[in-house]
């Protein structure tokens, strides 16, 4: 069976790009099919949230199939929040079981963000806890109680960063403890301010934390001004400057300057020493992810072998 294509594109040197598929509020199979055809060929792996922002959706495992009828390789989220240590190993199995052979390891949103504030919490493990798990089956066999098993998951480990939470000075550290758990790849909140990112880059790279790791910088087109300025305002952890707020509002054409400044950012973040690729967040706005991908050079994606 073969291994994870984004796993091959980053160790043959190539600059990665991943993008999202949000599942929908229902159990409508032919929305998904109809992102994969829209997205094919656009990407090296394709994150499938798990009820992100703890909103009920299709399951992030039964999306990452269908997916996979289309010819797409899934990178399947999942969360501490709704599951304990003996549902998350099971998930684990059965995606493994399916085919599935990336995994990005997640706390979760909180339960009072989502549609069903009343839902009980589990986050029995947290997110560095569930890295290890997930490493520990994969590389010796082993359950977090210790019992084996005959035969192991074989996924790609990644886990997610944000650059711009607070206190800064702790990020490095924060995911310097992932790496050491088992993390793989790790895409970050997506990269508005690039000052401050490079601020951020500067420290894992002194940490050498880019040799063990492979940075996917997120980056996401932000579809109105209106949207731009409730981020900058409301949203924890995300650093929204005021030229691209200003550069938005100024704009005849919003749309379009939305997906010129993704393509800029693009251009500027693979200059970035450290930075392996890029994780496209285009959220409900799928569409512009090809335009996105070819006007930033990163079209046709590479063809790797195993």
């Amino acid at each position: 069976m073969r291994g994870s294509n984004l796993k091959r594109v980053l160790e043959e040197g190539h600059f990665a790009v991943t993008a999202e598929i949000g599942p929908p509020k229902s159990c409508d199979a032919a929305f998904v099919h109809r992102k994969s055809d829209l997205l094919r060929g656009y990407a090296d792996a394709f994150n499938i949230t798990d009820n992100q922002t703890a909103i009920v959706r299709m399951s992030s495992i039964a999306a990452a199939v269908l997916i996979q009828q289309k010819g797409l390789e899934p990178v399947i989220q999942m969360t501490c929040r709704d599951r304990n240590r003996i549902g998350l190993q099971s998930d684990l199995l059965g995606a493994a079981a399916l085919g599935i052979k990336n995994v990005l390891c997640l706390t979760g949103d909180h339960q009072s963000f989502g549609n069903h504030p009343q839902a009980k919490n589990v986050f029995d493990l947290d997110s560095i806890q569930l890295i290890k798990t997930i490493k520990d089956m994969r590389d010796e066999g082993r359950f977090l109680c210790g019992e084996e098993m005959k035969v192991r998951p074989d996924v790609f480990i990644g886990c997610v960063e944000n650059p711009f939470a607070d206190p800064f000075e702790f990020r490095a550290l924060r995911l310097q403890k992932k790496v050491e758990a088992g993390a793989e790849f790790v895409q970050t909140q997506c990269v508005l301010d690039l000052k401050h990112f490079r601020r951020f880059m500067d420290m894992i790279n002194d940490r050498g934390l880019t040799d063990r790791v492979a940075v996917l910088a997120g980056v996401m087109p932000i579809k109105s001004a209106r949207m731009a300025r409730y981020m900058q305002r409301n949203v924890a952890g995300m650093m929204v400057p005021d030229e691209l707020c200003e550069r938005l509002e100024a704009a005849a054409d919003v749309e379009k300057e939305a997906i010129d400044i993704v393509v800029e950012q693009i251009a500027e973040v693979k200059e970035i020493p450290g930075v392996k690729g890029v994780h496209i967040m285009a959220v409900a706005w799928e569409e512009v992810v090809p335009e996105i991908v070819r006007r930033a050079g990163l079209y046709p994606r590479p063809v790797v072998n195993d």
